[in-house]
């Protein structure tokens, strides 16, 4: 009647999957993570420890990549979102360029929420740079959220979560020009 070599069979495919969850979501963990100590290092303008931590964070990457599937959680696709904000935030401090979706291998939807949550990293850098008189530095942000406003003006987005974050890069623009616009008055 009831097939109990099959049960027997989906209980492993079961197994399986779930240890593959738990995996996922302990290299989503320690990718945030660095993430957040990259970002910190870049911040303090501490290069190297923000490099030797993206050659861990890259390891980790790819191996969320191999283990990825789909499951309950979106925790993978956070993990891969911080990993856009870090070593975007990373490149613009140490380059002074935004690397592409292609050079960071994540979906449209990782790479656009990363560069949303880049905007605010990017208004505290303005705000440290203003701080210490570093004003060419503080405009080139505002140009640069300026400017990634301007794309994601052009998309297409529904309603959903990336659709939310994009609207924080308004926000931050405005506190940016708040801020270059104090500047601006007491310069004069």
């Amino acid at each position: 009647m009831l097939n109990k070599k099959e049960f027997g069979q989906i209980r492993h495919e079961m197994h399986n999957l779930d240890l593959k969850r738990e995996a996922i979501i302990q290299t989503s963990r320690e990718i945030i993570t660095i993430s957040k100590q990259i970002i910190y290092a870049a911040q303090r303008n501490d290069l190297k420890e923000a490099s030797d931590a993206i050659k861990i964070i890259k390891e980790k990457v790819s191996k969320l990549r191999k283990i990825n599937v789909v499951t309950d959680t979106n925790i993978g696709s956070v993990a891969f979102q911080e990993y856009v904000e870090a070593i975007a935030f990373y490149e613009f401090v140490k380059n002074n360029k935004i690397p592409s979706k292609a050079s960071l291998g994540v979906s449209a939807d990782d790479y656009l929420s990363g560069i949303c949550d880049l905007t605010g990293e990017l208004v505290r850098k303005a705000i440290y740079d203003v701080i210490h008189k570093k004003f060419d530095e503080a405009e080139k942000i505002k140009e640069l959220v300026h400017d990634i406003y301007g794309e994601f003006l052009k998309l297409h987005l529904r309603n959903g979560e990336l659709r939310k974050k994009s609207d924080s890069i308004k926000w931050n623009l405005k506190k940016l020009e708040e801020v270059m616009y104090d500047v601006s008055m007491r310069r004069h």
